[in-house]
């Protein structure tokens, strides 16, 4: 039993660390994930391996090439494009949600997380990127606390999982838009604690797309 025990541990923490490193740009686009490389660098077996990278596959972050093994997902415009109009379809849906159900401690999580987030922001508009996993995370809490309070857990997963797909394109390109973001998330908050939800719509909407322009005019794409 505490084999078995072990086993899953090393699987899941595995896991974690490579869907981590893919999502932050650690794994590159179309980089080849070799089991013998991986297996020092993760300090797990190949058999283990294979389970977490076919898992990652299912996720739509690696692709399998048959007997040639594993790459990270490769980027695209027109990929972007379509996870972040499916973003934007799913959190609008669910912020709707979340304002006409959320209650005191819903709007007490939420300043929490735009706090942690605007600090963050604040050391990126300094011109300091060492924060940049930081400030992606504080952005993701955000968004997920802008939901919480939609009451779908299946809603909330959903988002989360395309809402990483979408912080990978960022930190490849490493997208801050500075004060123009930054606003628009104050602007959100703004907007939950008041319960407009026609509002938040329109600025999310704004926020997504030049999100996507911001990444593009890059030119990593």
């Amino acid at each position: 039993m505490r084999r078995e025990i072990s086993d899953e541990t090393v699987a899941e923490s595995g896991y974690r660390q490579i869907r981590a490193d893919i999502l932050f740009g650690r794994l590159l686009p179309g980089q080849k994930l070799k089991l013998e490389n991986l297996k020092g660098a993760y300090d797990t077996s190949v058999s283990t391996l294979r389970e977490i990278l076919n898992r990652l596959t299912s996720e739509g972050l690696v692709v399998a090439e048959g007997q040639k093994g594993f790459v990270v997902t490769p980027i695209s415009v027109t990929d972007l494009k379509e996870i972040a109009a499916l973003r934007l379809l799913l959190e609008e849906h669910a912020l709707e949600q979340s304002f006409e159900q959320g209650d005191v401690e819903w709007e007490a999580k939420l300043v929490s997380a735009h706090y942690k987030l605007a600090r963050m922001e604040e050391a990126m508009a300094s011109g300091d990127t060492s924060h940049a996993e930081d400030w992606k995370r504080y952005d993701w809490e955000f968004h997920q606390a802008l939901i919480a309070a939609c009451g779908s857990r299946l809603l909330m997963e959903t988002h989360s999982s395309v809402f990483d797909k979408y912080l990978r394109y960022q930190m490849v390109a490493l997208s801050y838009r500075g004060g123009v973001a930054e606003q628009e998330h104050k602007q959100l908050l703004e907007a939950a604690l008041q319960r407009d939800s026609a509002t938040a719509k329109k600025i999310l909407q704004r926020h997504i797309q030049g999100g996507v322009e911001h990444a593009l005019g890059k030119g990593l794409l």
